[in-house]
């Protein structure tokens, strides 16, 4: 065999080793809640005749995911009565935000929007908290037990597992409810977390040295104040004291950001062309799922044999190029299979960027303080996509779609921009946790 297919084959069974499989059944666990807060919820309200205002605030029950760096220095330092003895501070997390996130699922399930949409809002975001925590615990337990070479096959089992998940409590609750009503959807999804509880039950626990580390206070005021120091400021404090910070933060902030504007008005464009919800539906939904997988898995390949930073680039040039395949569809208009096209090149490239975002900021957490630093790098993704993205409608109603995508497929070069000058000096990565402790 060839040494360069042998190098491939390493990279690809990389996926099927015990520690970076367990990640793939994590992730599931964490991208089932997603969905049963969004897009399912919304077609549930819709379903008992609740306005399409009131549908649209009951996005604010989803803010814990854009929030959740607040609690996460918790997670990270703090232990649980009784489990964190028993199973490790991350496992113990795990498990007690798997519980609760099951409970959340059945509750809202049960409740009746019809009648008392009050209780709904609040199941609605017990669930996001939940959720919210539980991803917090699974970037911190994916980073700190993978090494670096497993960091992408890592990050792709990860996305692909929430993928299969967010199928699952998108399509596969909406047939449940179909047929026997919204209470069995949501429990069954609630039924599907066992697989998650799993995992954590079959996963060993990482070696926190810098807990050890740690000295001990002389008095119980000065442990406090010992604990919410290391809790709260030195993950800021460490990551600030890197070289070219700003410069990766501002990197973080633009990378998908053509990505984003192509994504907030992707099901307008598919409607307003003239595709049915039901074509839209399958599509983006069957065959876009198998082409994110592709997509996940060559990208964890590519970060495995290339490293993280010509991963990122060669990502980012796909993704811009995905935005002209949106605007060859606006053009021919609503032929189907030029659909399948476009979804499969947007699924595909939005993969293999994905994989390597996500490997690239956890190779930026240092082991000392992963759960908080993983969770400030992430909402700062989401909340600042989210708010540079929200101009795009404004944008899609001025011009017309064809130049509207290849405009925003412009928006990615500034990000790209970033990553030549990044790769250009000495990358900010993570010390080790030993370091952050002299």
């Amino acid at each position: 065999m060839p040494s360069r297919l042998q190098g491939w084959v390493a990279a690809v069974g990389v996926y099927f080793e015990f520690r970076v499989f367990l990640i793939l059944l994590l992730g599931f666990s964490c991208g089932l809640p997603l969905l049963l807060v969004y897009g399912t919820l919304s077609a549930w309200l819709h379903d008992e005749g609740v306005s399409l205002t009131v549908i649209g605030w009951f996005s604010i029950a989803s803010s814990a995911y854009a929030l959740k760096f607040l609690w996460a220095p918790l997670v990270d330092r703090c232990p649980l009565p009784i489990l964190t003895r028993v199973f490790g501070q991350r496992r113990s997390w795990l498990l007690a935000s798997q519980v609760c996130v099951m409970a959340a699922i059945v509750m809202l399930g049960g409740t009746d929007p019809a009648d008392d949409l009050a209780w709904t809002a609040l199941w609605a975001v017990a669930l996001a908290f939940a959720s919210a925590t539980q991803d917090i615990v699974v970037d911190a337990y994916r980073i700190e037990i993978l090494d670096e070479e497993r960091m992408g096959a890592g990050a792709a089992n990860y996305v692909v597992g929430y993928r299969i998940a967010t199928f699952a409590s998108g399509a596969g609750a909406l047939v449940i409810a179909d047929s026997s009503g919204w209470f069995s959807a949501y429990a069954v999804m609630a039924g599907l977390v066992c697989i998650g509880m799993i995992a954590t039950l079959l996963g060993p626990e990482p070696v926190r040295k810098d807990l050890a580390a740690a000295p001990r206070a002389a008095n119980k005021m000065a442990a406090l104040v010992d604990s919410l120091h290391r809790a709260v400021w030195m993950p800021f404090a460490e990551f600030m004291s890197r070289q070219n910070w700003m410069a990766v933060l501002l990197f973080i902030a633009l990378y998908k950001y053509g990505d984003a504007l192509l994504g907030v008005m992707a099901n307008p464009f598919y409607l307003d062309i003239g595709f049915t919800k039901t074509e839209v539906g399958l599509v983006t939904k069957g065959f876009g799922l198998a082409a994110t997988i592709a997509g996940g898995i060559i990208g964890g390949a590519f970060v495995a044999r290339y490293g993280t930073l010509k991963a990122l680039m060669f990502g980012g040039i796909l993704q811009a190029a995905s935005n002209a395949v949106f605007a060859l569809q606006a053009w021919i208009g609503p032929e189907l299979p030029m659909l399948f096209v476009t979804i499969g090149v947007e699924n595909l490239t939005g993969g293999i960027g994905t994989i390597a975002f996500v490997a690239y900021l956890s190779g930026l957490c240092n082991v000392a303080y992963t759960a908080t630093q993983f969770a400030l790098l992430s909402s700062l993704m989401a909340f600042t996509r989210t708010v540079l993205a929200s101009g795009g409608g404004w944008l899609a109603d001025q011009i017309d779609w064809v130049s509207y995508f290849l405009l925003t497929g412009l928006a990615a070069i500034p990000g790209l921009l970033m990553l030549i000058w990044l790769m250009k000096r000495v990358s900010p990565a993570a010390p080790d946790a030993q370091e952050a402790q002299t």
